[in-house]
């Protein structure tokens, strides 16, 4: 079995949806933080330069600008300051990676086990609680400036980040993982299996074996590795006959979610196990059938907090453009695209 696609028609719609993306007006926080990751990945995956060129000019443009107080959230925006520092060597990303860097390590609020609390202002918004988002906001781009600075402390503290929330948001029983943790209730507050909170953690924890020489010699990485089989393992039976996954995973009654949807499928192209190849090529055409013409990646739900109850989850409308909608189904094409170069983590 091979993936099923054609690689022209994909490139094709590959433009239009960073094309669409550029047009948004996002400023310096997750939103542009996973949308202009996603423009990266595309320029990755297809080397057209137009990418980069066009995502740095919006970049410099905001900083121009002036940015705002950092929190989780708005390190977001590490991952584009990355790519544009390793293809351009303009110390001026690399003094805002380092102070986004900075903050992390030293002025982050923090829980427990070192655990960053999720926080999208500058206020303490959610007290002890622990988030599926801090993963990919927070620490994906610590793994990522570890490794490309040779920082092994930061390596150290980003691993830290998926053991815990591994320990607090994974059902162990079910597999899934749960939107967030209340360290201070010492609950899940209402429990449920959130789509894009399984997209975070299953693309995320996806990455790490690409990134991270010789992953196998950190014993916090068989925890990720071991979290990552269990939650893919389960989250293939729930794959809907449209090929992709519910906003509430195990809730039949919930809407099918499109950037939850991406992030998955492609945590299974980058896991690279070949029992998944069937399962990734229903999310392909599922998720290039919500891909309107202009570029829009539809059905993809709204900002969503920790929501009170099941119809919270259900009522968080899904009918306007998301950065994040567009940003993740840019990453799950370029992996896609990308998929010969990719090797599984043998054994693990």
């Amino acid at each position: 079995m091979k993936l099923n696609y054609d690689k022209a028609q994909l490139e094709a719609v590959v433009d239009k949806v960073a094309e669409r993306t550029m047009n948004m007006d996002m400023t310096w926080d997750w939103p542009c933080g996973v949308a202009y990751y996603g423009i990266t990945e595309a320029y990755e995956a297809t080397g057209n330069k137009k990418y980069l060129d066009m995502v740095k000019e919006r970049v410099d443009e905001l900083i121009s600008l002036g940015l705002p107080d950092f929190t989780v959230n708005t390190c977001a925006m590490g991952h584009v300051l990355l790519t544009l520092y390793k293809e351009t060597g303009d110390e001026t990303y690399k003094k805002i990676i380092d102070d986004k860097l900075d903050y992390l390590t030293n002025h982050a609020l923090r829980f427990g086990d070192h655990v960053l609390q999720h926080t999208v202002s500058a206020n303490n918004d959610f007290p002890e609680q622990c988030w599926a988002d801090t993963l990919f906001m927070a620490a994906f781009f610590m793994l990522r400036a570890g490794v490309m600075f040779e920082h092994p402390e930061l390596v150290e503290d980003a691993l830290n980040q998926w053991y815990w929330h591994i320990q607090y948001l994974q059902n162990e029983r079910t597999g899934l993982w749960y939107h967030g943790y209340d360290n201070i209730a010492k609950d899940h507050m209402s429990g449920f299996y959130w789509g894009r909170a399984n997209c975070w953690a299953a693309f995320t924890m996806s990455q790490v074996a690409h990134i991270l020489p010789q992953c196998y010699l950190y014993p916090k990485y068989l925890e990720i590795v071991g979290s990552l089989n269990e939650q893919l393992a389960v989250l293939k039976t729930l794959q809907t006959e449209n090929g992709l996954w519910r906003t509430i995973l195990d809730d039949p009654e919930s809407y099918e979610e499109v950037s939850a949807s991406a992030g998955i499928a492609a945590a299974m192209v980058l896991k690279g196990n070949s029992l998944h190849i069937k399962y990734i090529n229903k999310a392909i055409t599922g998720i290039l059938e919500n891909i309107s013409e202009d570029g829009k990646v539809m059905n993809v739900s709204g900002g969503t907090a920790v929501m009170k109850d099941r119809e919270g989850y259900r009522s968080i409308s899904k009918r306007w453009i998301q950065g994040w909608g567009q940003g993740m189904a840019l990453a799950f094409f370029g992996t896609v695209l990308n998929y010969e170069k990719f090797t599984g983590d043998g054994a693990l």
